[in-house]
């Protein structure tokens, strides 16, 4: 009986083990077309779209991930490969605020202020690309993450029904292939599927619309903040 059990369980993992593998690479597959190194070659757009991560490592050291997307951000948006970036993560406290983080670092890194729009309810991947649809009313959008990180995000983008690629910025070759974080980008484009054809997922958080207008000229003085801009400018 013992024999059997074990038998079973051991099936019952190969073929969970089986299914991770397999939905991973139907995300990867579906959207590695999508996914630029080379600035050259990438497609202009108005918004850039940054993930948000933590600007330290577990250890207390600076993250690589988060300061290669910011760079990767200002560097797009001087070429003009995009006009508007709009920054999403997790405000969970005062002190841990990613949004604001990502916007203190592009701005050290000479984008103008009203070149920058915070959404401070990207708690997830998911909850960032549909809140730039539903709230902000993008259509086109350029993701600016590492490549990792990009399939899942091109992939959610895709199946709500955004024109979406991504640029990959560097960062993410610090990785180990076994590492924790690559372990939970593979569950996460499990739960991505799942949340997308199983559970019709839908932002933690929607609230109003709050339209993106893009600045006439790169020098703007608009206050940091989560709405867009007021100022007159080209809407899209």
């Amino acid at each position: 009986m013992r024999r059997a059990v074990r038998r079973w369980l051991y099936v019952g993992i190969g073929v969970v083990v089986f299914l991770i593998w397999l939905i991973n690479h139907w995300v990867i597959d579906n959207t590695y077309s999508y996914i630029y190194k080379s600035w050259s070659l990438l497609p202009g757009n108005n918004i850039g779209l940054v993930l948000g991560t933590s600007p330290y490592t577990g250890d207390g050291n600076p993250n690589p991930q988060f300061y290669g997307r910011v760079e990767a951000a200002a560097q797009l948006y001087k070429l003009g490969k995009v006009r508007h970036l709009l920054v999403s993560g997790a405000n969970p406290s005062a002190r841990y605020n990613e949004p604001r983080a990502m916007w203190k670092a592009l701005i050290k890194l000479g984008v103008p202020e009203g070149a920058i729009t915070l959404d401070f309810a990207g708690f997830h991947t998911f909850d960032s690309v549909a809140r730039a649809k539903l709230v902000f009313g993008v259509k086109r959008v350029t993701v600016i993450t590492q490549r990792y990180h990009a399939y899942r995000a091109v992939f959610i983008g895709k199946k709500l029904g955004l024109h979406i690629w991504a640029y990959v910025a560097p960062g993410g070759k610090e990785l180990g292939l076994l590492s924790w974080t690559r372990i939970r980008e593979w569950l996460a484009r499990v739960k991505a599927v799942l949340d997308i054809y199983v559970l019709h997922a839908s932002p933690r958080f929607t609230g109003r619309t709050e339209k993106i207008r893009i600045q006439p000229t790169a020098s703007s003085s608009a206050s940091p903040s989560a709405s867009a801009s007021s100022a007159a400018g080209e809407s899209f």
